[in-house]
């Protein structure tokens, strides 16, 4: 069916840093730092699944700070590549 959901690549930036405990909230997302900031990024199901992550972090009590989709192809980046400074 043309239009039905898809996935997509996110980027969701939250206040402070996440230690371990509130990283393993987030499975399947890939985590860094910048300077007081941690960056969630992945790709989701749908927008049901980014507004659990969301609720999730509302939760948590976490400040988020912002939210984008990104397209790895068009900014040649890949997820496995290393953080860049």
């Amino acid at each position: 069916m043309a239009g039905s959901a898809r996935t997509a690549r996110y980027e969701i930036r939250v206040r402070g840093y996440l230690g371990e405990l509130l990283i393993g909230a987030f499975p399947g997302l890939q985590v860094r730092t910048e300077p007081g900031v941690t960056v969630l990024r992945g790709q989701l199901m749908d927008q049901a699944a980014l507004y659990g992550v969301l609720a999730e972090l509302e939760g948590l009590g976490l400040e988020l700070m912002e939210v984008r989709t990104t397209d790895a192809d068009a900014t040649g980046e890949s997820d496995g590549g290393a953080p860049q400074c």
